[in-house]
């Protein structure tokens, strides 16, 4: 069958709309109409080619809240009606040690993307469409009561805070610095608050202190503050770095505890400045980097976020509207997530 998407159709043309295929559903699969599609940074670098591995045309989208429209014969977990979410995975080889263990994300052969992936012979599309089939084990259950738009982003920006959190069994009483406030770490802020830690943001701009402390921060601190950074040293048992460009870790590692870890969640690439190793050995601190969670954890994100009532801020927008919020986008002009009204799919015919 073929439905109508929005797509970039090369690195330099708009995203503009398009038929696509989708397969037809099997004993396993669940159909799901999509509602509201998160806006992530992924998605204007794939729609670009920015990291030269774009299959075009390419239908974006990897932060999906939708409604089950039918399911197949074997499936137990979902019926019509039910509210759902898909996120960045819609399948994986489910054999390796890291499916094994649910670290999906980490597959031996790689998980097969929501969108831009040659699974079965052709290219994955995503969320910026009218509907999609997915396998149930990649089918999230979404608790009542979460707002459908502002959810879309825990399927992204919220797991991929949520993992390293877990991961380093942040609590009550753990100290946890998040350096950046935006899609990430406005995440990051609620969910640490929410489990029990003391939260301090990191920042370059002095005006975020207002917002910081609404979601949950207890004290923010201004890297370009060389007193306020030297205040901090020592404090910190995770500091999870969402900035998405190469920039200079050496000034945060005086600031974590002996034996803590600072782990990149935004930035993929080379280090420059170089890492000084120093304060690592001498002080047995860590330099780590974490990707989104599997299915378990993704599941176990959402109902936390149902029982804490915690979500993203959102802007909701038209479809239509998408390419100008890609130009926001680049320009950190929104607060703090765009969440697309895949509702608005209807009206461009």
């Amino acid at each position: 069958m073929t439905i109508l998407s929005y797509a970039a159709q090369s690195a330099t043309s708009p995203l503009a709309p398009l038929q696509i295929p989708r397969r037809a559903p099997n004993a396993d699969d669940v159909v799901i109409d999509i509602l509201y599609c998160g806006v992530c940074h992924s998605d204007l670098h794939t729609a670009r080619n920015d990291w030269k591995n774009t299959i075009y045309p390419v239908v974006p989208g990897h932060e999906i809240i939708g409604r089950v429209r039918s399911v197949g014969a074997s499936v137990t977990r979902f019926k019509a009606g039910d509210h759902v979410g898909v996120g960045c995975m819609v399948d994986s080889c489910q054999h390796c040690a890291a499916c094994n263990d649910g670290l999906e994300q980490y597959c031996a052969q790689f998980p097969t993307v929501t969108y831009n992936d040659p699974h079965g012979g052709e290219p994955t599309y995503g969320g910026y469409s009218e509907h999609i089939v997915v396998t149930e084990k990649f089918v999230l259950k979404l608790p009542a009561g979460l707002d459908l738009a502002a959810a879309a982003p825990l399927l992204c920006a919220g797991i991929t805070t949520w993992s390293p959190l877990r991961h380093w069994q942040v609590g009550k009483g753990s100290r946890v610095a998040v350096v950046g406030l935006g899609g990430l770490g406005h995440m990051a802020l609620q969910l640490a608050k929410a489990l029990g830690a003391e939260v301090t943001l990191i920042s370059r701009s002095p005006g975020k202190e207002a917002d910081a402390r609404r979601l949950g921060a207890d004290r923010i601190v201004l890297s370009t503050a060389a007193d306020q950074m030297a205040a901090v040293a020592g404090q910190f048992d995770l500091i999870i770095d969402t900035v998405p460009y190469a920039h200079d870790l050496n000034p945060y590692l005086p600031t974590l505890a002996v034996g803590a870890t600072l782990v990149l969640v935004g930035y993929l690439g080379e280090l420059d400045p170089a890492l000084n190793t120093t304060a690592m050995v001498l002080q047995r601190k860590s330099v780590a980097g974490s990707l989104i969670g599997g299915i378990a954890e993704t599941q176990e994100l959402l109902d936390f976020c149902g029982q804490h009532g915690i979500t993203s801020d959102v802007e909701v927008i038209r479809i239509q509207d998408i390419n100008a919020a890609y130009e926001r986008m680049l320009k950190s002009d929104v607060k703090y997530r765009f969440v697309i009204d895949m509702a608005s799919l209807r009206a461009t015919g």
